[in-house]
């Protein structure tokens, strides 16, 4: 790989791009100042161009008109990928979208040290998609093909927790026998590697579709949306009885990447209609706020911070939601928090124990786990890798940045 290749790890919640320079990696700041950037876009109502990263946040929460975008690279692999959409004025598809923000991307770090890059080393997960190969493998092809758009002529890929596992060399004891636990914001993956020599050597990797807006979607659902009608009953139009109000808009309002197909006439006519039968009018009448204001991003960013809140050492946190009606928000506990969380502890444990299975690895024979990656931040990731791996040192990584660290490094061999 040439020392001139620029490492971009394009993560579902950020991003970020570093170089191999003189006998270090040199991050690179690519916004304001700053090593990583939102992994967001907003396309002005007025038809001026796209903003990204914390701009396009900024454009959103000022109540700039407009289209706000997250969570990008969750849909590689999926026919919503090359669907137009009509966003600032212009039609346009997902796969474009992604294109220009590594174009940008590509053009800062251009600016940031005046060379021109046309290869490109780009993060990616063990697998984008769970237990489906086909699918996984068109995610790849589709983001190769998004790199190709944005300029660059070479292309090669390295699975991020492998990544991680370059930057993180040398944390343990030589020749010891670690595990990369790399919590992001759309996948959970995990690499078994053995302190070894100058290179650490990789004996098994494996990977989920889980990750941090998972968990958002999760304490979504449990505490804000049934102050929005989830869980509620519907009158029928003819006949006795009572209906659950269907939770498929609810799911998609709690989605990062589906909010934004939420707002069109179809929904909103739903919406109405279930209100007109609502056993609880009010609730629904605040669902139809959201869309009608296009508040599903706001509600998102307010879920987020509860959970970070909870996540504090025994505090709760708080989901204010008063941009929807005066006072409004639900109290997000460590234990209530725990509980939305319970079926995303389970498949992030077996995942790991499954990567320990791939190696042919005991729990007893990890001597330290490293965690990477911003949802890694989440206290019950650390609870369950410790109840799986006893014996083992927990470490804490740069978790933002140890994977482009390791994409720079490997841009040496």
């Amino acid at each position: 790989m040439r020392t001139d290749t620029l490492a971009i790890d394009f993560g579902t919640s950020n991003s970020a791009a570093a170089i191999w320079s003189g006998n270090s990696v040199r991050r690179l700041p690519i916004e304001d100042g700053s090593e990583t950037l939102p992994t967001a876009v907003f396309f002005p109502l007025d038809g001026r161009g796209m903003q990204i990263g914390s701009t396009a946040a900024e454009a959103l929460t000022s109540g700039e008109e407009g289209r706000y975008m997250r969570a990008l690279k969750s849909v590689l692999g999926q026919p919503l990928l090359h669907e137009p959409r009509t966003l600032g004025g212009k039609r346009r598809t997902l796969a474009e979208i992604i294109a220009a923000f590594l174009a940008e991307l590509k053009h800062r770090a251009e600016a940031q040290t005046g060379q021109s890059f046309t290869r490109v080393l780009s993060g990616r997960p063990v697998h984008f998609h769970t237990s489906d190969p086909e699918k996984d493998a068109q995610a790849e092809a589709d983001l190769r093909a998004c790199y190709a758009a944005a300029g660059f002529e070479e292309i090669a890929f390295l699975a991020e927790p492998e990544a991680a596992a370059i930057a993180s060399h040398g944390m343990g004891a030589a020749d010891e026998t670690g595990l990369i636990v790399d919590i992001g914001g759309g996948t959970s993956d995990f690499t078994v590697f053995r302190s070894k020599g100058a290179h650490p050597e990789i004996l098994a990797s494996h990977g989920i579709r889980l990750g941090g807006t998972d968990f958002d979607h999760a304490v979504s659902m449990q505490h804000a949306m049934p102050l929005l009608g989830l869980g509620g009953e519907l009158r029928r139009d003819f006949g006795d009885g009572l209906l659950p109000v269907p939770n498929t808009i609810y799911s998609e309002l709690a989605t990062w990447a589906t909010i934004p197909f939420l707002y069109n006439a179809k929904t909103r006519r739903m919406v109405t209609d279930m209100a007109r039968l609502a056993v609880e009018r009010e609730k629904i009448e605040r669902l139809g706020a959201v869309l009608d204001q296009h508040l599903g991003h706001e509600l998102a960013f307010a879920v987020e911070r509860g959970k970070i809140d909870a996540n504090g050492a025994d505090r709760d946190g708080r989901i204010g939601m008063e941009f929807i009606e005066s006072g409004l928000g639900a109290t997000v506990t460590p234990e209530s928090l725990d509980a939305a969380l319970s079926a995303n502890r389970s498949l992030l444990r077996g995942a790991a124990a499954e990567t320990l299975e791939m190696a042919g690895i005991g729990a007893g024979e990890i001597g330290h786990v490293i965690l990477v990656g911003g949802s890694s931040l989440m206290r019950f990731v650390s609870t369950e890798i410790r109840a799986l791996c006893p014996q083992a040192e927990i470490l804490a990584a740069e978790a933002f940045t140890a994977v482009v660290d390791g994409l720079a490094l490997a841009t040496r061999r």
